[in-house]
Formats: structure tokens, C-alpha cells, sequence
């Protein structure tokens, strides 16, 4: 019998093969263990990306409004739709009026929260990545976190992140990004200031480990962040794994199901 029941896991996506099914892969995986009486579905939402992997693997993936469209006419009633997104911005913004366009196609219909969206999974998250980078926490190697950086507020969810880590006693973890603030320079300077610090281990703070973590964070380049530390004086090691392959990161997201399956309900009620 089919499915009437489905998860649009949406996510940005990348070209790189064997980290998307590390990482989007995983999560979506995750959360279809969790919930095996609804079928996930995948969406992209970069068309550049999405172009990239028709040419190169011949494989098509839909986006949002082809994917919400594919599900009405194969008579989908129920959607959940999960964004991989770390945070409420712009792209997650775009995606409520995708959705708000062709929700009422459906009997049920629900949004779930990004990655970062209250006081809970922010430390959720810090206890996910510093129980990830533990044995790396030797009290002379500073731990320090590549996100994507936004000029939008949302680009305050970053500080918010640094600050439980350190209400939480992680002192050697620092939290930059790669476009915005905090930036390179900031986690140069703060790193700097601890004559503890010898070593420096760089790791993505982004869903997979895709162009910036293996150009601008991990990058031979001169003003990459290894070059960078490295020219400062530390042994920099770079750990090229995405949010999406930490277990404990998907099973956030699939909490984030739950949190939208439930309202989908009391509305039904």
C-alpha cells in the first residue's frame, strides 16, 4: 500500500559526492529510522549544485516547488518538511513562502525548525561537537569551529554557540566563520592570546564538509585557516567532517521532526 504520509528533508546540498551521503545522507537516514511509516524524500536548494551533480553523476534532484509538487499529484496527504539549515535566515525565510505557496494542496502540513533555533539545542550542539573533538582536548590544542557567516542577525546564532560553550566550561573551543564575524582574524587573535595553545584543530561547524571546508578551512592557499595558524605557529590538523555525519547532530534533527509531527497533530485534533 503507498505511503500517504511523507518528510521533505531539504538541505542547500553539495557536489560532493561522498560527503552528501555522509552527511545529507545520514541525516535523512536517521530520521527515516525514526519515523518508518513515512517516506523522506530529498530536495536541494541550490540550483547551481543541483545542475553540477546532473552533469557530473547524470543523477537529477528536485527542489522545493518540484518536490511539493511531485508529492501532490502522487497523492501525498500529510508533509513534513525537515530544513537541514543550521539557522533562521534568509535561506529558511525563502523557504517558508516556498511552502506557504502550495501547503494547502495538502490535509497536513509542517514546517520543522532549523538546526539552532532555541536555548536547548544550542546546548545540544556544544555538547555534540566538544564530545566529537574530545581526545583533541588536551589543554594545549585550540579547537576552533569553521561556520558559513551570515550579514544577516541570524549571524548571531555564532556567538550565542561561543558563549554556551564557555558557560559550559569548553574554554579551549572558539567558534569563527568564514564570512562574517566572528572571522579568521578574531579566532587568530583569541588563540594568540593563550600561551597555552601549540596546536590548533580546525573542523567545519557546517552540515557537510564541502568547498569552504576543503578550500578555505583545510586550502594549501596563503590566507587559508590552516596556512593561516600554521604561519602563526601552530601544528594546525584539520578534521574534514560535516555536522551531518556526528550521530548525535542527526538525531537533533530528528527531534526537530518530532517537534513539527506533534503540532501537525494537535492541528488535527
Amino acid at each position: 500500500m503507498a505511503q500517504d504520509k511523507a518528510i521533505l528533508v531539504v538541505s542547500f546540498g553539495t557536489s560532493y559526492k561522498e560527503t552528501r551521503e555522509k552527511t545529507i545522507g545520514a541525516i535523512e537516514k536517521a530520521i527515516g529510522a525514526a519515523y518508518p511509516d513515512w517516506e523522506v524524500r530529498r530536495a536541494f536548494t541550490s540550483g547551481f549544485i543541483m545542475k553540477k551533480i546532473l552533469r557530473e553523476e547524470g543523477l537529477k534532484i528536485s527542489n522545493v516547488e518540484e518536490s511539493l509538487r511531485q508529492m501532490a499529484e502522487d497523492g501525498i496527504k500529510d508533509v513534513i518538511v525537515q530544513p537541514t539549515h543550521m539557522m533562521n535566515g534568509g535561506e529558511y525565510d525563502k523557504l517558508i513562502g516556498q511552502c506557504q505557496a502550495v501547503q494547502d494542496q495538502f490535509e497536513g502540513f509542517r514546517v520543522g525548525a532549523p538546526l539552532l533555533t532555541d536555548a536547548g539545542d544550542f546546548e545540544q550542539l556544544a555538547e555534540a561537537i566538544t564530545k566529537a573533538t574530545e581526545a583533541c582536548d588536551d589543554g594545549q590544542t585550540a579547537i576552533c569551529f569553521m561556520g558559513h557567516g551570515t550579514n544577516a542577525e541570524s549571524n548571531a546564532v555564532y556567538t550565542e554557540l561561543q558563549n554556551t560553550l564557555q558557560r559550559a566550561g569548553h574554554d579551549h573551543h572558539y567558534i569563527g566563520t568564514v564570512e562574517a564575524t566572528p572571522s579568521l582574524e578574531d579566532l587568530l587573535a583569541a588563540v594568540k592570546a593563550e600561551p597555552i595553545y601549540k596546536r590548533v584543530v580546525l573542523q567545519p561547524l557546517m552540515v557537510v564538509a564541502g568547498d569552504h571546508a576543503i578550500n578555505d578551512m583545510a586550502g594549501d592557499e596563503e590566507d587559508s585557516w590552516k596556512s593561516s595558524f600554521a604561519a602563526a605557529g601552530y601544528d594546525v590538523h584539520c578534521i574534514l567532517e560535516g555536522l551531518g555525519e556526528n550521530p548525535d547532530v542527526q538525531q537533533m534533527y530528528v527531534r526537530h521532526v518530532a517537534d513539527a509531527m506533534r503540532r501537525l497533530e494537535e492541528e488535527s485534533k
